[in-house]
């Protein structure tokens, strides 16, 4: 299966061009699914008709589905929620309260990538286009696989096997002082089956030949940061990304007055967006001059975005940036084929490194392991500027 993830700030565009995107797939053929797992659902709307939680056939070869996410927590976590109940309601909590807060914070998110991993085992489609949440959201889940880990395998796992041996020696003694029973096998098993889930995620997101991130950012300042910032933190967690979409271009056939300064901004964010995600290839999509809601506004979008080609293809395979930690020490890896040594020059500046090449200048939003250090030395290897960084420092 084909797994394409959209994702940028908060209000880019990314929901229209995840539709656009699985239109243009199901024109080709594939067995298209649309899943949004944004909270803030707005594929309905983009489609202009009513998706649930399960996913409806939109037209030909293309489904639509946004992520409920209570139906879910229910499906995997259920026996946890209603234990979780159980002793906040034995601690004096009222009946609704507990029900509240057994649901705890961002298992929304969480249980957006288990419906991703389910569609990817059942198989039955070709193409999964994932509308995801806003970037800051997003890219903190991928940290699930490796953090959770740590914590099941030396600290759950042990408590796990000792709690259920104990148990039938414990309960008679425990449940007229608490008020409520220890957890039972299904309650102590959803964890570890939870996280094993998640683990075999990772797999799947990690492997650049089925698995792509698109960025959509605007020609802005913050929402390139943002958009910078994203690709670093995509990189960190060995995700690839294939493709940058700068959205909402205002075209050149507009000569209002009103319009002119921004022409002008745009036409230096859209040199940045070129400029800082080289090699990435980047489409440019224009500002329309309605909203994209409706099959007839995508399938414009879609030409547009698209003309000819498959979305479903690999846009690009090489990591452009890779961050590798050996003996302690922090390198950061750039792909930059073709440019010499001496035409590069380092500086930093806050969690920012500024990478000058010739004429033009790129600025790397740094990941936060290394935004505390600085940068020590650096060399051209196989066309990787691989810079490593350490306290002190010495570029």
């Amino acid at each position: 299966m084909r797994v394409i993830l959209m994702t940028g700030k908060g209000g880019v565009g990314k929901t229209s061009v995840a539709a656009a995107t699985g239109m243009r797939c199901a024109e080709l053929g594939y067995r298209t699914l649309v899943l949004s797992t944004d909270p803030a659902h707005s594929l309905a709307d983009s489609f202009d008709m009513e998706l649930g939680h399960e996913p409806k056939q939109i037209r030909p070869q293309l489904w639509g589905a946004e992520l409920d996410a209570l139906l879910e927590l229910e499906g995997n976590w259920g026996s946890v929620k209603r234990y979780i109940t159980q002793v906040l309601q034995a601690r004096g909590l009222e009946a609704v309260q507990a029900e509240e807060l057994a649901i705890l914070p961002g298992m929304d998110e969480i249980f957006g990538l288990v419906r991703m991993k389910r569609h990817y085992d059942e198989g039955d489609f070709d193409v999964l286009i994932i509308d995801s949440a806003p970037t800051g959201t997003a890219l903190r889940l991928l940290s699930l696989p490796e953090v959770g880990g740590w914590y099941m395998r030396r600290f759950y796992k042990p408590f796990q096997n000792i709690s259920v041996a104990l148990r039938p020696l414990v309960e008679p003694l425990f449940k007229p002082i608490a008020g409520f029973s220890l957890p039972d096998k299904e309650v102590m098993d959803a964890p570890y089956e939870f996280y094993e889930q998640i683990e075999a995620l990772e797999k799947v997101l990690t492997d650049n030949t089925q698995t792509s991130v698109r960025l959509i950012t605007n020609p802005e300042k913050m929402v390139i940061k943002e958009s910078l910032r994203a690709h670093a933190y995509l990189s960190l967690y060995n995700v690839s990304t294939d493709l940058v979409v700068a959205n909402r271009i205002i075209p050149e056939e507009v000569t209002d007055i009103f319009f002119q300064r921004w022409k002008e901004n745009q036409k230096q964010y859209r040199q940045e967006i070129h400029d800082n995600f080289h090699p990435l290839p980047v489409r440019e999509v224009p500002l329309f001059p309605q909203e994209m809601c409706g099959i007839k506004a995508l399938e414009r979008l879609k030409e547009i975005l698209y003309k000819d080609d498959d979305p479903a293809q690999v846009f690009y395979k090489e990591n452009t940036i890779r961050v590798v930690q050996e003996n302690n020490q922090y390198s950061l890896e750039l792909y930059l084929p073709g440019v010499p040594k001496n035409q590069i020059q380092l500086s930093k500046s806050g969690d920012e490194l500024n990478i000058r090449i010739g004429n033009h200048r790129r600025n790397l939003v740094l990941p936060q392991a290394l935004a505390a250090l600085q940068p020590d030395r650096a060399k051209m290897e196989e066309d990787y500027l691989k810079i490593r960084f350490s306290e002190k420092g010495k570029i």
